[in-house]
């Protein structure tokens, strides 16, 4: 599984304003619902299925990487977010360094065995030095989208 697959560029945030663990989180389900993918009634659920996820240990995985995720039983797909942070999050990570980089994702709850694979894709990603200098380098959208595998729109199409 590739991130283009789970991705579009408004699901992209290059300067993720929220600078707390908590507040991240919520800054990214928000802009989910900002753009459609998550319809505004299911925020408050969803937010509570992160809070009970987060409450067991942090999704903050180590080498400036936090990768939450929840289900849903509303959604029929994958749906996710990607945030970017150039000062870093404390997400209490299991190396306790600042998360730069969060990749948030919601789950249909039927899937469960989507939400692994989803999970041990994303995590072989983001566990790439070369990928994370890249990202953390990378001055605008259009170079996150070639890091993430999106392929160059072709012109005329």
């Amino acid at each position: 599984m590739k991130l283009s697959t789970l991705l579009n560029p408004d699901q992209i945030l290059l300067n993720l304003e929220a600078v707390e663990h908590w507040s991240s989180i919520v800054e990214l389900v928000g802009q989910l619902v900002k753009i459609g993918k998550l319809p505004a009634d299911q925020e408050a659920e969803i937010l509570e299925a992160f809070k009970a996820r987060e409450e067991q240990v942090s999704t903050g995985i180590g080498l400036g990487v936090a990768i939450p995720h929840a289900f849903s039983d509303h959604l029929d797909e994958v749906i996710a977010v990607f945030g970017r942070s150039k000062g870093g999050i404390d997400f209490q990570a299991l190396d306790d360094a600042p998360v730069h980089f969060v990749i948030l994702f919601i789950v249909p709850r039927k899937e469960y065995h989507l939400h692994l694979q989803t999970l041990a894709a994303i995590a072989k990603m983001f566990t790439n030095r070369e990928i994370l200098r890249q990202l953390g380098e990378a001055s605008d959208l259009e170079e996150v989208l070639k890091i993430f595998g999106f392929k160059p729109a072709r012109v005329g199409s």
